[in-house]
Order: structure tokens, then sequence, then C-alpha cells
């Protein structure tokens, strides 16, 4: 991998929220959204924008409460305000039609997305982003929208009152950064965590994700109206699964059926984050999908 010039940075507003998007220029290009997933941030798809940016309009949007992104003041990342957030990204750009590469959290908002607004999406790589298997939404289904309020209350309250954990040194997030994902080099672990982190007024360092984003939200869609829009999805999809990830496979449980335009690969010697783990076979992959 080798290294890059940077984007620039950008802000958008997304219900009263500042939220940050990084674009790696060359607009005449068709627009390509990269999508990172939860607790990530913009910044880790670098490697990947720079193989892209040369055919491609590359943007790298910051979920709410992540990366530069402003946090929820009420601590709301339910699936509803991300979805709206990143609808409300390409409204602003003012694309008819993106093409999308999303990881684990933003592939399920950049999927909902793209069932919601067939007519926008042109192409859809999906690392890892479906959401919790099948046989998980049925136990908190079964639980009744009593207990999972409650349950909700509870994990409100208890991310409420946790500290955001403090590193005395960056160096401290870097080896954390390196338990965290062994699959990582450590040039790709050094450039997360500069990215990853930001410096408190104590001189610690702190990740800039939002302690909230780990509360999953209660008022969830159910898993009918779900599927629902994944059988909505036009354009082609090409979904893709590291054989080591604690993510289950969507052939393994069966929910790729109910992709109507999807082919999925699997990848031997990669976890959940494939895209740095097997980087080189990712971006063979993803570009020949791309590809007119």
């Amino acid at each position: 991998m080798k290294s890059q010039l940077g984007p620039t940075s950008n802000r958008f507003i997304s219900q009263r929220l500042r939220l940050n998007y990084v674009d790696w220029g060359n607009p005449d290009a068709p627009p390509l959204i990269l999508q990172h997933g939860g607790r990530d941030h913009c910044r880790s798809w670098d490697w990947v924008a720079e193989e892209l940016r040369q055919d491609w309009h590359v943007i790298c949007p910051d979920l709410r409460g992540h990366g530069d992104s402003e946090w929820s003041p009420e601590g709301h990342y339910g699936m509803d305000a991300l979805v709206y957030d990143f609808a409300q990204l390409v409204h602003t750009l003012g694309h008819e039609k993106v093409t999308i590469i999303a990881h684990s959290l933003g592939g399920n908002v950049a999927t909902r997305f793209t069932g919601l607004f067939p007519e926008k999406v042109e192409k859809f790589v999906n690392i890892e982003g479906l959401g919790p298997p099948p046989h998980i939404r049925r136990q908190m289904e079964e639980r009744g929208i009593g207990d999972r309020l409650k349950q909700w209350i509870e994990d409100k309250r208890r991310a409420s009152g946790r500290m955001p954990r403090k590193y005395a040194t960056r160096k401290d997030a870097y080896q954390r950064m390196k338990e965290e994902n062994s699959f990582l080099t450590e040039e790709q672990a050094r450039h997360l965590t500069i990215h990853g982190a930001s410096r408190n007024e104590d001189g610690t360092w702190s990740w800039k994700f939002d302690n909230y984003v780990n509360v999953w939200s209660v008022s969830d869609l159910p898993t009918s109206d779900v599927v629902a829009l994944w059988q909505a999805i036009t354009c082609p999809v090409l979904m893709l699964w590291g054989k080591n990830s604690f993510s289950q496979s969507p052939a393994d449980d069966g929910r790729i059926d109910w992709f109507p335009t999807a082919r999925l690969v699997e990848y031997e010697d990669a976890g959940h984050w494939l895209h740095h783990d097997q980087f080189d076979r990712f971006m063979t992959d993803v570009k020949a999908f791309l590809a007119p």
C-alpha cells in the first residue's frame, strides 16, 4: 500500500447535525460513496480511495457520532436516523445516481437506502453489512416490546455513565487498535489510530466515536419490512464476507436468497475488515465489479 495525498474535508447538515465527509476530488467522474462501519471513521477508506480516485469521484462520509461528525445530543443512532443522514448526503451532493461501497453498520444503512431508492444506486458493494443474522433478530422480537424497551433504557443509562476510555499516549491507542484486529499491518494500525483518536484536554487520547453508538435502537423495523427493502433492490450487488469474521455469512443463514441481484464472495484469511485484511484481492474484485 502506497502513501497518498489526503482528501479535502467538508460538512453537510442532516437533522441539525453537522456531519463530515471527505472528498478525493475528480468531480467530473462518476460519484462513488464509501461508507464506514460502527466505531470506525471515513479515513479508514484511504487506501481504497487512493486506488479508485482516478476513475471515480470518491466521497467518504463519517456517520453521526463517528470521526469528525457531530454527536447526536440525545444519543440517537437508530437506523432511521442513519438512513436519513445517508439520503441527505446524496440529496445534498445532488447526484442522480451513485455507486456505493459500504462496510458493516454502514453496509446495513446503505442496503436500506438502496432498497428505498433503487433508482438512485448504480452498483453496490456490501462488506458484511446486513445487521444481526435472522436467529438474533427473532430472539429480539420474541422478547416483546416491553422487555426490549426496558433493556434499551438500561443500556442507555449504562452508556451515559461510561466515560470514554483514555490512553496516556497515542501509541497506547495504537496498541489497542492492533489488539482489536490482528490482521492489520503496522502501517494500517498507525493510520487508523491517527485519524480515529483525538486528544483530550488533559493530554490523553480517546477514540472519536460516541459511546451511545453501541446501544442498538429498540425502534428498528421488523424483519419482514427489512426483507422487503432487500427485495426491492434492483442494481447489481456484490457481497463480500471474511471467513474468519464474527459476522455470519448470508449463504449460511439464507439471507442471500432475499437479494435478487446479489453475488457473494467469501475471503480466506480475512476477518470483519476484509478490505484491510486482504486488500489486494479486495481491490481486484471491486475493480472488476465496478467496471462498465
